[in-house]
């Protein structure tokens, strides 16, 4: 029996997917009132189960035999570091504790490129970097998460680690950063943008890269699942090749964004709308994002595929399946590799 916390986000809906076409029983473990459409019509067990509760938690993982961990709070604005340490650390917390106690033979845990320190620009990005980011309280928040798994596999859990880096692709319910900025796309004439880069990867090679953590990773080690790096102005050329919509591009200075950025946090309560951009993805932009995924590639036999692919079928999905808010168009389970 396989359980995957946090089943009804992006990863884990498209992990569930994959591991009911490979017949396994999968149990989807998620908080009380979680809306299940990310998951409607798939034959999944579904648990009550609170990652801030141990009692909760403890009681959700009794029989199950191995564990894909995918809850958390992602997060790209300041001011929430209560919210991130209770959810992905403490919560984290009570993952490790709640699989020994019950014997789960192993967890995969999905952690985040942010959590390494940032090595200079010239060096490339590894697992043998720091759990020790420098900034935002997100990647804070997932170093330390990182930290208590790691501890766990101290005491004997057998545990292996995965840090994607950003993931894009359909199956978006939630609408992700990445998402954000495809349905702002979809609706938009003119569209200003900041010059930047940035390591993304497909949802599914993701979820592919945690059932090969599964099965070959091995105990107590971090695998890195990155795609390709690409600028935001060859994503934007994509989305404009594949929405065949004649959309204006508009470059605006790293200043005169960061100076509109201060007013996001104002904004976004306003509109109840995620922010396009905030001072951290900002500074993400403009970051290393020279990843490398040798290790994955060579111990686990994990690939990615090309970013063109995976704007167009995430662009498709929401151009088919999008209702606008939070309402989606009812899917079928099978998932398009």
């Amino acid at each position: 029996m396989i359980g995957v916390i946090g089943g009804t986000g992006h990863l884990g809906n498209v992990l569930i997917r994959e591991l009911l076409k490979r017949g396994e029983h999968v149990v989807c473990i998620v908080p009380k009132g979680e809306d299940l459409t990310p998951i409607s019509g798939l034959a999944v067990e579904v648990r009550t189960g609170d990652i801030t509760d141990f009692e909760s938690i403890n009681k959700a993982l009794f029989g199950v035999d191995y564990v894909y961990h995918t809850a958390g709070v992602i997060s790209i604005s300041k001011g929430e570091w209560e919210k991130l340490y209770k959810v992905n650390v403490l919560g984290t917390r009570n993952v490790v504790e709640a699989c020994i106690k019950n014997n789960v033979k192993r967890l995969v845990y999905t952690s985040s490129i942010h959590a390494f320190k940032e090595p200079p620009l010239d060096l490339p990005i590894t697992e043998d970097i720091p759990l020790e980011p420098q900034f935002g309280e997100y990647a804070r928040s997932k170093a330390l998460a990182t930290l208590e798994v790691l501890r766990g596999v101290e005491r004997g859990l057998d545990a292996v680690i995965v840090a994607p880096t950003g993931i894009i692709g359909p199956y978006d319910f939630k609408v992700s950063e990445m998402g954000t900025l495809i349905l702002k796309y979809m609706n938009s004439k003119l569209f200003f943008y900041v010059d930047g880069a940035y390591d993304f990867v497909d949802v599914r090679d993701v979820a592919m890269g945690e059932i090969l953590a599964m099965k070959k990773g091995k105990i107590g080690q971090i695998y890195i699942l990155s795609g390709e790096k690409i600028t935001v102005k060859e994503i934007l050329e994509i989305l404009r090749n594949i929405s065949g919509k004649r959309i204006s591009h508009i470059k605006i200075s790293y200043s005169l964004a960061k100076f509109s950025a201060l007013f996001t946090p104002i904004i976004s309560q306003i509109t109840k709308e995620k922010p396009l951009f905030t001072l951290y993805s900002l500074s993400v932009l403009k970051s290393n994002c020279n990843v490398l995924k040798d290790k994955a590639i060579k111990e686990l036999g994990y690939t990615s595929r090309p970013l063109e692919t995976s704007l167009k079928d995430a662009y498709l999905w929401f151009k088919e399946n999008y209702r606008g808010g939070t309402h989606f168009k009812k899917l079928s389970p099978n998932v398009s590799q």
